[in-house]
């Protein structure tokens, strides 16, 4: 009997469902195409426009939408095998496709507190459950949304400050700020834009927008050059007087409070999948390195590079800390998606904060073990190694440190506290 071909996310996700593993099927599909464009792209920190309606045919861009809006149906383990199988190939198209997925939870959550019961009559419930609707059906049909929250704003009490404001406009609002990261910008169809509405002062007051890429104000910033996935136009985008209709916001007070409180742990629904990136570049690291040592030999004994003594100590490190973002991310992934759930929403909560931490700088570690392993002749640029130290370096501070991560969690541990992810920070 014929084994079935194993695919790349199941490296990360083990035991896949028959329906998981169909659609983790369709993002091997798509693999090469990306591997073959990685290079260039990273070069030119470009993203590689043919990927959208690459990922659009494949079905992918409602991966994590239910099948009644017309997406495949899949959940968190889904994305994050996704994640981590692009991360092998692409990084910054990994990165791209996992922020156009978390537009979702801004239809998922909602929906979740509607059943719920967080909102109540009609006025609250027709234009929450509108909004939700509207993005989840947008997403099957194959457009690509752009998630745009962080500003270079900061709140000592939370993770992402938000100071865009949104006037009341007749017939809508009228959107100003700046939004200064966000992936796929100047790629993405709509930018679903996080904005206070003015006159508030705190994330009660915190509303979504549906912004097209092309509105008249709308503008991308310039390109960014920096550490990170480089191919993702990561440059963000500045909003001057943009407006939008009424029916393209959900601007009902505290909405966007009530919808986190149904996530699992990490208050936007499925933040590990933002590892699994990671992750999954590390692996491609791991593996050029251990290929390399292993065949390239020493001159004089004849013998492989891997088998001496310090190359053995860099190679045990890179292992045993490449073992320790598979356990943590493992780990966060059953917590985030075993029913009933195994532990309460605080404790998932703490484990998270935590987990990314050393997930991401886990992830760093190997490459900087490849780098020092490989030596001069593979520490170029444009390489796999050289590459993979500044793609996975921005995981050491995206949307917060591992320092922070550990203090949050104590926090919670020592005050039975949790530090907001979202604060509204008026100008």
């Amino acid at each position: 009997m014929t084994q079935p071909m194993t695919l790349t996310g199941e490296r990360l996700v083990e035991n896949m469902t028959g329906a998981e593993r169909e659609r983790a099927a369709r993002v091997e599909s798509v693999l090469p195409a990306l591997r073959e464009a990685a290079a260039a792209a990273d070069a030119a920190a470009e993203f590689p426009i043919g990927h959208v309606a690459l990922l659009r045919e494949a079905g992918l861009l409602g991966l994590v939408v239910p099948a009644e809006y017309g997406g495949l149906g899949g959940g968190l383990r889904d994305l994050a095998a996704a994640t981590y199988a692009m991360g092998t190939a692409c990084p910054s198209t990994a990165l791209s496709y996992f922020f156009h997925n978390t537009s979702a939870s801004r239809g998922l959550l909602p929906l979740e507190a509607v059943e719920a019961g967080l909102f109540t009559g009609d006025e609250e419930v027709k234009p929450v459950r509108a909004f939700a609707e509207k993005v989840l059906s947008r997403m099957a049909a194959g457009t690509w949304m752009a998630n745009f929250a962080s500003e270079e704003v900061k709140s000592s009490s939370a993770n992402i400050a938000i100071a865009t404001t949104a006037v009341p406009a007749e017939g809508g609002w009228v959107l100003n700020g700046v939004k200064s990261f966000g992936c796929a910008t100047g790629v993405a169809d709509t930018y679903l834009v996080t904005a206070r509405l003015d006159g508030t002062s705190d994330a009660d007051g915190l509303a979504l927008f549906l912004v097209p890429r092309d509105a008249p104000g709308v503008a991308s910033r310039t390109p960014w050059n920096g550490l990170g996935m480089r191919a993702s136009n990561n440059h963000g985008v500045t909003l001057t007087d943009v407006f939008i209709p009424a029916e393209e916001a959900l601007t009902v007070p505290g909405s966007f409070v009530r919808m986190l409180r149904m996530s699992r742990g990490s208050f936007v629904g499925n933040q590990l999948a933002i590892s699994a990136c990671y992750l999954g570049t590390a692996q491609t690291v791991y593996d050029f390195a251990i290929d390399r040592l292993t065949r390239k030999k020493f001159a004089d004994s004849g013998r492989p590079i891997a088998s001496s003594p310090m190359h053995q100590v860099i190679i045990g490190d890179m292992t045993e800390r490449l073992e320790t973002a598979y356990l943590w991310i493992r780990r966060q992934l059953e917590l985030e998606t075993s029913e009933p759930p195994l532990r309460p929403k605080p404790e998932v909560y703490r484990q998270w904060r935590i987990a990314k931490g050393d997930i991401a700088e886990s992830c760093f570690q190997v490459a900087v073990g490849a780098f020092k392993a490989c030596g001069t002749s593979a520490a170029m640029m444009d390489g796999i190694i050289g590459r993979a130290m500044r793609d996975l370096a921005m995981g050491l501070v995206m949307t917060f440190p591992a320092e922070r991560g550990r203090l949050e969690a104590a926090q919670v541990v020592t005050q039975d506290r949790e530090t907001e992810l979202f604060a509204s920070v008026p100008k």
